[in-house]
């Protein structure tokens, strides 16, 4: 290892020179000697192979890991071993990672840093789609080209270290303490929403060129992401447009179901955000949100509401108990006197549109233009029934009808019926006796004609 142009893995795989390294591996720029192309191959740490179970899980996650082809992800060529070394043989990268230029040009630009967030959120919202979290997502783990193409690296092997610890060691948090989620910093499991959360913290990072929380160690930092105040993008970099400070302040959620589910999702919003250009995106709810329906229109009457010139249908007939049905109400009114059916009997219905009077004892009302002929002169204080404790109705009785002036001192067309103070209809055997009569004259007209003919023949 001491000169790296000169070792071979697997007698493959030619080491030219290291790239960098990390808690989990150091990466070298290498030559495969079978393909004649460039590749980066990254060694693992002595520390992490002496684990069976986890070489186990990492060639799992490993293979898993080589099915994603996309052109946001690192694409994983081999995964082998030479003797102790374990490694990983990977598509070379001719860029850095986000991390160095961060440190080197502090700020970026919103349509810079818009236009890798939403290559990242590709990237790991693909791997999301086939089921895989990445669980340690970090700006050293993104790769940038020369023309600012984003390659995410490096899934699996936190999920891998995770996944594989014993159970006296679950609180181990492993993973970045900057970038990890609240959940992960209490030793839950990850899933596709605390790859959202880091990738929030990243954005807030490359928007304010520092870190959403500081600590003096990984204990405190793990107390900042589950505890304190999460803070806006606009109050480090007062340039970033509102709208997209509260998307991030939305990624950057406690409560995971608070964030979007997947990269995928948040990787919409902000294309949505860039093409509609920088208006106003909601931080709540999800982009392509279709607009409410407008309120239902109501037609106002143009003119009031003639009521009928008749007076309103008693509620029962001759010989019906009151309490038989309910009475109808139009329009939902219901009176404003009403009492137990034992008490006091219900108010009579109105008619369409008619409104009610306001004494409840009077039965009926004319219209002013009607005939004054005939009128009732009936007790106001005995009009209504009363109720015994049966239930039976008690009608009181009413004085004869007394008929006005201007009408004339004949009979009416209707009969009165005393008991229930109604007035009845004609009967239908006088309506029969009437039609037959009327019919029998008809027939003597023809007889009357030929007798008034044979008188003037015969003269």
């Amino acid at each position: 290892m001491a000169n790296n142009s000169e070792t071979i893995l697997k007698g493959r795989y030619r080491l030219l020179a290291q790239q960098g390294s990390g808690g989990m591996a150091v990466i070298y720029k290498a030559q495969d000697l079978e393909l004649s192309r460039i590749v980066a191959v990254k060694i693992l740490r002595p520390s992490l192979t002496a684990d069976p179970t986890f070489l186990t899980r990492f060639k799992n996650e490993a293979r898993s890991v080589a099915n994603l082809q996309h052109p946001n992800i690192v694409t994983i060529y081999d995964v082998g071993s030479d003797g102790p070394t374990q490694f990983i043989v990977m598509e070379f990268v001719d860029g850095t990672d986000l991390k160095k230029i961060i440190k080197t040009e502090g700020i970026l630009t919103v349509d810079r840093a818009l236009k890798m967030a939403i290559q990242i959120c590709a990237g790991i919202g693909f791997a999301h789609r086939a089921g895989l979290v990445h669980a340690d997502v970090k700006p050293q783990n993104i790769l940038v080209t020369k023309n600012d193409v984003v390659k995410v690296t490096d899934f699996g092997i936190a999920q891998a270290f995770s996944d594989t610890q014993p159970p006296e060691k679950q609180q181990v948090v492993w993973g970045s303490p900057h970038y990890f989620a609240p959940e992960q910093a209490k030793g839950e499991k990850p899933t596709p929403a605390s790859d959202v959360y880091s990738i929030g913290v990243v954005m807030f990072e490359m928007l304010t060129g520092r870190l959403p929380y500081v600590g003096g160690d990984q204990q405190q930092l793990a107390l900042a992401h589950i505890r304190d105040r999460v803070p806006m993008v606009t109050e480090f970099n007062p340039s970033v447009p509102d709208a997209l400070a509260q998307i991030v302040y939305k990624v950057m959620s406690k409560e995971p179901a608070m964030r979007y589910r997947t990269a995928d999702q948040l990787g919409h919003v902000l294309e949505s955000y860039r093409d509609r250009g920088r208006e106003v995106t909601s931080p709540n709810a999800p982009a392509f949100q279709a607009p409410p329906p407008p309120p239902p229109q109501y037609s106002q009457p143009s003119a009031p509401q003639q009521y009928p010139q008749q007076p309103a249908p008693l509620p029962f007939t001759s010989g019906q108990a009151p309490n038989a049905m309910p009475l109808p109400f139009t329009q939902g009114q219901q009176p404003s006197n009403a009492q137990s059916p034992f008490q006091q009997p219900p108010p009579l219905p109105f008619t369409q549109g008619q409104p009610p009077t306001s004494d409840p004892t009077q039965r009926y009302s004319l219209a002013p233009d009607a005939p004054q002929s005939p009128s009732y002169n009936r007790p106001q204080q005995q009009s209504a029934p009363t109720y015994n404790q049966s239930g039976t109705p008690q009608y009181p009785q009413p004085t004869p009808p007394q008929w006005g002036q201007s009408g004339s001192n004949s009979q009416p067309l209707y009969n009165y019926d005393r008991e229930n103070d109604v007035p009845q209809a004609l009967d239908a055997v006088t309506i029969a006796l009437a039609v037959l009569a009327f019919f029998a004259v008809l027939c003597l007209i023809p007889l009357w004609i030929q007798v008034y003919l044979a008188r003037f023949a015969g003269s």
